[in-house]
């Protein structure tokens, strides 16, 4: 088995096996630190033995096996159980632990580990890690913190856990809701991610945009009428439906206001307006929350002819109001380049200056991009020029990068040529 076929063997597996594995050793150890172990011991051992053995017809029956013995020999050795999250899965009190409510085992796993005690940027966070094997560089980058930070974020929500001796068991169906928001921004972090990758060479993660989707799929079977679930369905519909444009030919990134609208999806593009216009409808008057706003923007943009026929204005009303409910710097951020296109760029510019010293957004290249492109449409190449370049430096996925670069290049061969 040559290597490229064995790295895609064991990704497919861990695609389609990790939580599944993961929830069943969990059953055996009553302690996710030590379950976690056993199933990354198990993915080790495949690297180790498929290429001698073959890869099984059944590989996540294999690595459920690997890791259950794995986690039973440590089991054994008590002395490693005392540094480990002690983690007691039990059915609710009024619902056995096979009940139908949590179909999908791997949406069973984030309701569990997404429990009240914790903050809700600490559940969100180590669900993403342990659940769905997100690396923590990668939880750090969507939560804009360091990786130091985020490890230790981490390592603090086990302890507390831990020191607290809180079980966690799998939520009765009256629970659900409580952990609910927790559960969807996990399902909606990972479809970011999948989007658009914080790191690699490739734009995004599809393995990471199709647990969103069974995710979110599910989601909408328990709660079809929950309009954030509505809305994250519809947020989910959107982007798959927009993703063919999202690069040319060569593999290189298409920006929004350039992709060719005849490649994107029209079917599911009605789908998700669809769902978003329900979501909307079933939000509270004039409390819609952060997953039907957002579904909202994600539909006027899909439904604009051209980049130019977007309705901006209403872009930018949708901005204010989901920064009202959920603010965040990245959401502030989209809204200044909304603006310019209401506004114009020299305005966007002067709101980009003040939103630039936010702390969060120190090591995000989104901020110079932005920047980049005002400056460019105001026919500041240099400066435009220097700005990509800049937003290169701080972005490690490589097709956002080539994208930045090439942009600077002309820019500067421009200048060039004008001079």
């Amino acid at each position: 088995m040559g290597r490229r076929d064995l790295t895609d063997a064991v990704a497919d597996a861990h695609r389609r096996g990790w939580a599944r594995v993961l929830a069943t050793v969990v059953r055996v150890t009553r302690d996710l630190g030590a379950a976690e172990d056993a199933v990354q011991e198990a993915f080790a051992a495949a690297v180790e033995l498929w290429p001698r053995q073959g890869v099984p017809d059944d590989t996540t029956a294999w690595l459920t096996t690997v890791a259950r013995n794995r986690a039973l020999d440590a089991k054994r050795r008590e002395q490693t159980l005392a540094r480990k999250l002690p983690l007691l899965i039990v059915p609710g009190d009024d619902a056995p632990a096979d009940r139908e409510a949590v179909e999908d085992e791997r949406l069973r796993l984030v309701f569990t580990c997404c429990h009240p005690a914790l903050s809700l940027p600490s559940r969100v966070a180590l669900t993403l890690r342990l659940v769905c094997g997100v690396p923590t560089p990668d939880v750090a980058r969507l939560f804009l913190v360091s990786q130091p930070t985020m490890a230790a974020r981490l390592t603090r929500a086990k302890k507390k856990i831990q020191a607290a001796g809180i079980p966690y068991k799998v939520p009765a169906e009256h629970e659900l809701p409580d952990r609910l928001p927790a559960a969807l921004a996990v399902v909606s972090l990972l479809l970011t991610e999948g989007h658009t990758a914080s790191r690699g060479t490739g734009l995004g993660r599809p393995e990471l945009v199709r647990t969103a989707t069974e995710l979110a799929e599910v989601l909408a079977e328990l709660m079809p009428d929950e309009a954030e679930v509505l809305g994250l369905l519809a947020t989910v519909r959107l982007a798959a439906a927009r993703r063919p444009g999202r690069l040319d030919d060569d593999g290189g990134l298409v920006l929004l206001s350039s992709q060719d609208r005849s490649r994107w999806d029209r079917s599911l593009i009605e789908d998700g307006c669809a769902l978003a216009a329900r979501a909307m409808r079933r939000a509270v008057p004039g409390r819609a929350g952060p997953y039907a706003l957002q579904a909202a923007l994600a539909a006027v943009h899909s439904e604009a002819a051209t980049y130019e026929a977007t309705d901006w204005p209403q872009v930018v009303a949708l901005y204010d109001l989901l920064l009202a409910v959920a603010p965040s710097p990245v959401t502030a951020l989209a809204r200044v380049a909304a603006w310019s296109h209401v506004a114009g760029p020299a305005a966007a510019l002067s709101e980009l200056a003040a939103l630039a010293a936010d702390a969060r957004l120190g090591g995000y290249y989104g901020v110079p991009a932005v920047r980049a492109d005002l400056l460019r449409r105001l026919g500041r190449t240099a400066e435009a020029a220097a700005f990509y370049e800049e937003a290169a430096a701080l972005t490690a996925n490589e097709v956002e990068r080539s994208y930045l670069l090439a942009q600077a290049a002309e820019l500067r061969a421009a200048g060039r040529r004008q001079g």
